[in-house]
């Protein structure tokens, strides 16, 4: 396996994760904070659609299309399909662009120097998806107990 395949299969395993980890819970759940910082999880699956198009799409081709509509809330079913679809885009794109590319556009503050190319950028959304996904875990433990969960 190459390193793009590798890089590729520990992106792909760490959205499982968090698809897996959510899996089953309902609107309620989905939608209450139980941490003091006040996310949800289903804002969480946002932030990582939001960070999928951030990374993959202005940062690595330079452009992105418009985010959908206002700050009105969203249903599950909407907020997971945007997920996944944000995902597939990522996909596109990294399956299209070279390790080696240097991104298009830039990240503000001192992170945005540390991305010199396509690796960079795919080893910063594994990391901030995985660390996420740990919170997720905690989250889903304190909702229902359930511990353990992820992709098999």
């Amino acid at each position: 396996m190459g390193e793009k395949s590798t890089l590729l299969t520990f992106l792909r395993a760490q959205r499982e994760s968090v698809l897996a980890i959510l899996d089953g819970l309902g609107e309620e759940a989905l939608t209450r904070a139980v941490l003091p910082s006040g996310w949800t999880p289903l804002g969480m699956v946002e932030h990582l659609g939001d960070a999928e198009r951030h990374w993959f799409q202005e940062i690595v081709t330079g452009t992105a299309d418009p985010l959908p509509g206002g700050p009105a809330p969203r249903s599950p079913e909407a907020v997971f399909a945007r997920y996944r679809e944000q995902c597939r885009r990522s996909d596109e794109i990294f399956a299209a662009t070279p390790l080696s590319a240097p991104p298009r556009g830039r990240h503000p503050g001192p992170l945005g120097d540390e991305i010199t190319d396509l690796r960079a950028v795919v080893l910063h959304v594994i990391e901030e998806t995985a660390r996420h996904a740990g919170h997720l875990d905690v989250v889903r433990e304190l909702l229902d107990g359930r511990t353990g969960l992820g992709p098999r």
